[in-house]
């Protein structure tokens, strides 16, 4: 079973991304970290052409490869005018909503590398003027960009370098409390991003090689719909999207728990597919819910579109208030986690000279991290003692015994060597 801290790491993972502007067309810095992560933990990386981050975790079945999906890009905005008044209107990057956008702060980048902050506001947003605070529909041409700099015309504003076209960030906020909640924008689906990077760590902590061959791609355009219509390897056979599981009205699925999408706006996902990951979930013993989303689209539908024929399934921790100030839990990337490792068959103790029921054969090495060399010393003595007394025996038993007991000293002869060997390699 994978230990909860790599529930932590992926979380301080996507905490440190988080705080990465990236809004969609602006993924340079996003992408420098996630590739810099995975080159760290020593697995080949390299860039797309459109700007995203495939890497390759390995495994041995290059003819049946999965193709893990999850995306860097957030919604954020665009400056689409400079006002009369010095502030700005701005267009939307993805499906970022005026309601839930106002009063937040932001950054504006401009193309000279200039960062000014601001916020966003309704238009007279000073509820003691405007008698029509409350009632005003807010939308984008009825909010604007406050920015914090002492301009009143659209000359003083572009004075400071500030052109359509700069990119609009909005803060994320980003926090973790005590009782385990995650809050923050851009969680879809940089929390994602954070669990494949766990799931990538647990592997190579582990000296994990995975049944199939695996590969990660991190797109940067998913919030306009064409994050993943590339980049599919050879040898690919099916892709899963990492992203963020609905919770809402008439969902089941909460912010403990893994989602498993069955549909989505945009139809079905493959049913054998949805099957093995139902199947997994509840051999990893992960806490899951099964949904159908009824306003939603992800890589994986992308990546079909564009004309591969593969399987596809969409996963992801339980994230509330998508699109707005969201809401996860660590419960809900421990058992994304959880299910990655049941799908892929992931065995921790995963080293060619050991059989692949290992964790069956040697239940305590299996339980912990740590194991200290004194424990294995001990353990080791009971081998071998274990073995003599099945060789001193077999005079006094039958010749089905006999054989019987040979074996089982072969056995626990074999553990001699091996169990100090993986115990000491584990500390």
């Amino acid at each position: 079973m994978i230990d909860k801290k790599y529930a932590d790491y992926s979380w301080e993972k996507a905490s440190t991304l988080l705080n990465i502007d990236s809004p969609t067309g602006f993924t340079k810095k996003a992408a420098e970290f996630v590739k810099k992560e995975f080159s760290a933990l020593g697995f080949p990386v390299e860039y797309t052409v459109k700007g995203g981050v495939l890497a390759d975790l390995g495994g041995k079945d290059d003819n049946n490869a999965l193709l893990l999906e999850a995306h860097t890009d957030t919604l954020g905005g665009m400056v689409a005018e400079v006002k009369s008044n010095g502030r700005l209107r701005i267009t939307p990057l993805g499906g970022m909503n005026a309601c839930n956008a106002e009063t937040e702060n932001v950054r504006i980048y401009t193309r000279s590398g200039k960062i000014y902050e601001g916020a966003l506001q309704l238009c007279n947003a000073s509820i003691h003027v405007n008698g029509d605070f409350s009632t005003v529909s807010r939308t984008w041409d009825s909010v604007e960009i406050v920015i914090d700099e002492d301009v009143k015309t659209d000359e003083d504003t572009r004075k400071l370098g500030i052109e359509t076209g700069d990119i609009v960030c909005f803060e994320p906020r980003t926090r973790r409390t005590e009782s385990g909640y995650l809050k923050s924008r851009f969680l879809d689906d940089k929390l994602s991003v954070g669990i494949l990077l766990g799931f990538a760590k647990y592997l190579k902590d582990n000296g994990i090689v995975l049944p199939r061959r695996v590969y990660v791609h991190v797109t940067v355009y998913e919030e306009v719909g064409h994050g993943g219509s590339s980049t599919v390897p050879g040898g690919v056979t099916e892709a899963i999207s990492v992203d963020m599981g609905c919770v809402g009205d008439g969902l089941k699925c909460t912010e403990k728990q893994v989602s498993v999408c069955a549909k989505d706006s945009g139809g079905p996902y493959s049913y054998d597919t949805v099957g093995k990951l139902i199947e997994a979930a509840k051999a990893m013993g992960a806490d899951y819910a099964v949904d159908v989303y009824p306003h939603y689209g992800s890589d994986v539908e992308a990546t079909l579109r564009s004309g591969a024929d593969i399987r596809h399934g969409l996963i992801g921790a339980g994230v509330y208030a998508s699109h707005g100030y969201e809401r996860s839990h660590i419960d809900g990337v421990y058992n994304t986690l959880k299910l990655l490792c049941g799908y892929l068959n992931v065995k921790k103790y995963s080293s060619v000279f050991l059989p692949d029921n290992f964790n069956i054969l040697y239940p305590h090495l299996v339980a912990g991290d740590k194991i200290c060399i004194v424990t294995a010393a001990v353990r080791t003595f009971f081998c071998v003692f274990g073995g003599f007394i099945c060789f001193f025996t077999v005079a006094t038993v039958g010749e089905t015994l006999k054989n019987n007991h040979f074996k089982l000293g072969v056995f626990h002869i074999i553990r001699f060597f091996l169990c100090p060997l993986k115990a000491v390699r584990k500390i």
